[in-house]
């Protein structure tokens, strides 16, 4: 099919003119292509992680390694998504709520202070990390499904959704629904009968 820009164009789903390197709380959700469970089931209101959730599990925990800006906050994997806050140059959990602020320049990052070996940049954004993240999970699933001879197909759907964080109130509504996720999968607008 031939190309037709009024067609054919990608819309982005991110605030027009938001900084998502600034400082604040994220909440995140990355969704499986075509909702397809791919990362075990519900049972007794619990989430049953299969080798494939196991991956995107011990890959969301590991996020805060890769990137020197951020911390991991509440999440759950769940069978065809999964929901997350991530937290970008917030204090430690417990010294109070930091919303995210907004400007319009990106934040300049001196790398040369972390001591990790990284070079002088941007600091890394929300997308930078989502796209790490399912680029990880993708990864580590391949491999398993190569392990097996078998073919993965898409993973993860093109893009993610976010949702900034703004005020106290809303951060205990996002993780009060974030918790509660797998005793509510029935009535989950992202449910799949597994």
């Amino acid at each position: 099919m031939k190309y037709k820009p009024n067609i054919h164009h990608r819309r982005s789903i991110r605030l027009k003119g938001y900084d998502y390197s600034r400082e604040g709380l994220y909440f995140i959700t990355i969704c499986c292509q075509d909702m397809i469970c791919r990362f075990g089931y519900i049972e007794n209101d619990e989430m049953q992680l299969n080798e494939f959730g196991q991956i995107a599990y011990d890959e969301w925990m590991k996020l805060f390694e890769r990137f020197n800006n951020m911390q991991i906050d509440v999440f759950q994997i769940m069978p065809n998504h999964i929901h997350g806050i991530i937290s970008l140059h917030t204090p430690t959990i417990g010294a109070g709520f930091t919303p995210a602020q907004n400007a319009r320049q990106p934040q300049i990052i001196d790398w040369e202070s972390y001591n990790d070996g990284q070079p002088r940049g941007i600091a890394p954004t929300v997308s930078d990390i989502v796209g790490a993240y399912k680029s990880l999970v993708a990864n580590g699933s391949l491999d398993i499904y190569k392990s097996k001879n078998e073919t993965m197909g898409t993973l993860w759907q093109r893009n993610y959704y976010d949702h900034i964080i703004r005020n106290e109130n809303s951060y205990r509504n996002i993780t009060d629904y974030i918790i509660n996720n797998p005793a509510n999968w029935g009535k989950d607008k992202f449910y799949q009968r597994q």
